[in-house]
This record gives C-alpha cells, structure tokens and sequence, in this order.
C-alpha cells in the first residue's frame, strides 16, 4: 500500500510520526512519499521539500508568502495525482494541507484523509461543509468533534491526542534536570514563547516583561525556556538579555532524543509554565504542570479572527475539560502586567488546575490504545 502523507508544522509532524508507527505495524508493506519533519522522516519518509517552508500561521503571515506557498501547493497536488497514492493523507496546516486535497481531487478521485478537525466549534463554522468538497474522511483529536464533520457529510473518527502516549519524565528525572543545572529548590518556570518565527517575535517581547516582574517579585526564580528547533537560534537571540539569566534548551546542541528527554524533565520539573496557546498546554497537563496562556496575532489577523471566534476560551485543557481554571491572555488581553499577576497566583496556588488537567488527559484516550495507532485503523478501516 502506498500514502501519500504531509505535515507543515511540528506539531503536525508529531502526529505524522506517530501514524506512520501504528500504519507499520499493521501494515508492514505500507510505503510512505509526501512531506514532513524529523519525526515523519524517522518512521521512513524522504520529505520532498524542508516542512519549515510550511510553519506560517495568521492571515497577515500568510500573505507576504502567498506566492511561494502556492507554488509549493501546485507541486505537491501535482506529485500526488502523478504518484497515484492509495490515499492522500494531509495533517492539520490547513491553509496548505486541504488546498493540496481540492487540487487533487479537482484531478482524480483519490482517497483524501485530513487529519486535525477544523475547530468548527470555535470559529468559521462554514469550513466544515467547504472543506467536504474535498475530503472524504476526518481524524479527530477531541471526542467532540466527529458531529460537527459529519453534519458536513464527511466520516470522522475520533482517535485521541498522542500527547496521551508519549513518555513522560519522572520525579528523578526533574530532579536529576534541577541538580544538572542547579536550580536546587528554586521556584522553576518553564517560558514557552512558541514555534513559529511569528509568534516569537511577537511573544517573546511580552515574555521579557513577564519574566522582569516576576524576577522582581521571587527574586530566587530561575526560568528554563525549551526552544522548538525551527526558532532555537531566535529564541537564543531574544533571550539574551531576559532577567533571571534564563537556561535555554537548545535543540541543535543534542541529538534528538537527548533533547526530547531533557525537554520533558524540564516540563516535569517547572512549578509553573507561561506557554503561547497550542498544543503545548497538552504537554503541560500530561505532567501535571500547571500553566498560564498567553497569545497574539499580527493585528489584522486579531481584528479578523476576534470578530469570528465563537467560544470563550482557546486554551485546549480549558475547552476538554470543560473548565475555565486555566488563565489565558489573548489578544488585546496579552500584555504584561496581568500576564505577571495570572502567573504568579497560579505560582502560589498550583493545585486549582489538578483536575482539570486529569479530566483532560482521561477524555483524550490516556490509559487506551495508543492515539497514532487508533488513527492507523481508523484509516485502514475506510478504504
């Protein structure tokens, strides 16, 4: 069997990778083309261009690079309908992935699978029914969505968020990051300013500020910021002159499992988390962290999507868990100075957010058969 599959973003290529594992392992003779990162690539795939190409998010972002964006959505549609895969399989980056999907099927009539649901539910919901044109079948990451695509006339299957199934760091393990480093009993906050080029150079501004008032409230705090790789260089940079002397965790200094293992002793270790809106705040709850959410847009991009939004809340352990415990500042709402105070309460009472994270994690399949598996079936069980 032969899939064609693409990921433009890291948390993209993580779900890819782990798909890939669970295809293999039910179908051993599956054979893999498309695009991808180091997590795809490490499951068999030669990505056809880097995916960093891809990592842009925001209608203001996306403009400067429309040209070279088609560009690349012209080829790969192209190499898809010329390969004549059993089945297209595109992962979340809308903007590129279901374009590739309506170009191909505008050309012939392979299977297309899109994994990550619209958030319908959040905003736009005329996507879903626009996006059935082109896609046949939808993996969901939330157990609240199959309803909303298949009203649309999609199949939908929710198979849970890998975040459920990835290791997690132990008690030795953050205190064995803390003695390393020596952060001793300090007050440990973990800075998450993002993936994207865009968003750290828009957060990590604010980030500094943040940082600067809490130092000047818990003069003994210690900050660790984990860089994604595509930025490490530009969190590097950013950083340098923080307060606290932040401990920046370098990807590009570590192979990638030393990394990975390093980054979620950190997660496991910090007492509090200031973290960009995403996929991350998962992370933190699958360890128990407890967090604070901060996010903006390019200003355009605020205006437009503001007006859209149709719930009250982004923070995804907010939305699962059905609870507002976790402390967002979003948009016009992202500055400084509430940011600090959001943080340092959380500082001084962590558990408000125990259970909501537990619920989190229960809902999205922890303790079940393992999230890339599950969407491996759920794939192989429609064609």
């Amino acid at each position: 069997m032969r899939l064609f599959i693409l990921a433009g973003e890291p948390s993209g290529d993580r779900l890819g990778g782990a798909l890939m594992a669970g295809l293999k392992e039910l179908c051993p003779e599956v054979t893999f083309d498309g695009i991808g990162g180091p997590m795809m690539m490490a499951q068999g795939l030669e990505s056809r261009f880097n995916m960093d190409e891809l990592s842009v998010m925001g209608l203001a972002e996306i403009l400067p690079k429309y040209r070279a964006l088609m560009a690349r959505i012209n080829e790969t549609a192209q190499a898809v309908v010329e390969t004549k895969p059993d089945v297209l399989i595109t992962i979340d980056s809308p903007d590129f992935s279901l374009r590739v999907a309506r170009k191909v099927k505008e050309k012939s009539n392979i299977r297309t699978v899109h994994y990550v649901a619209p958030t319908v539910w959040a905003w736009r919901p005329g996507r879903a029914e626009k996006m059935a044109r082109s896609v046949d079948h939808v993996l969901a990451l939330f157990p609240f969505e199959p309803p909303y695509m298949e009203a649309a006339g999609m199949a939908c299957d929710f198979v849970g968020h890998p975040v459920v199934a990835e290791p997690i760091a132990d008690d030795a393990a953050a205190a064995a990051f803390r003695a390393e480093h020596r952060l001793a009993d300090a007050p440990l906050l973990l800075a998450l300013p993002g993936s994207r080029r865009g968003e750290v150079t828009r957060l990590a501004p604010v980030f500094q500020q943040v940082v600067a008032r809490l130092v000047e409230a818990e003069p003994s705090l210690r900050v660790v910021v984990p860089a994604a790789a595509p930025v490490a260089a530009l969190v590097k940079q950013v950083t340098r002159n923080w307060a606290g002397n932040p401990l920046v965790l370098d990807p590009r200094d570590h192979t990638t499992e030393e990394f990975t293992a390093t980054k979620r002793a950190a997660f496991r270790a910090a007492d509090v988390a200031l973290a960009a809106s995403g996929t991350v705040s998962l992370e933190l709850a699958a360890v128990n962290t407890p967090m604070v959410i901060a996010y903006d847009m390019n200003w355009i991009s605020r205006q437009i999507i503001g007006r859209m939004l149709r719930v009250d809340t982004v923070t995804l352990v907010n939305l699962v868990s059905e609870t507002r415990v976790v402390p967002e500042f979003i948009g016009a709402n992202c500055r400084p100075g509430p940011i600090a105070e959001g943080v340092l309460q959380v500082l001084r009472a962590p558990g408000a957010q125990k259970d909501a994270m537990a619920l989190t994690m229960e809902r999205l399949g922890q303790g079940g058969e393992a999230p890339g598996l599950r969407a491996a079936r759920a794939v192989l069980a429609r064609l």
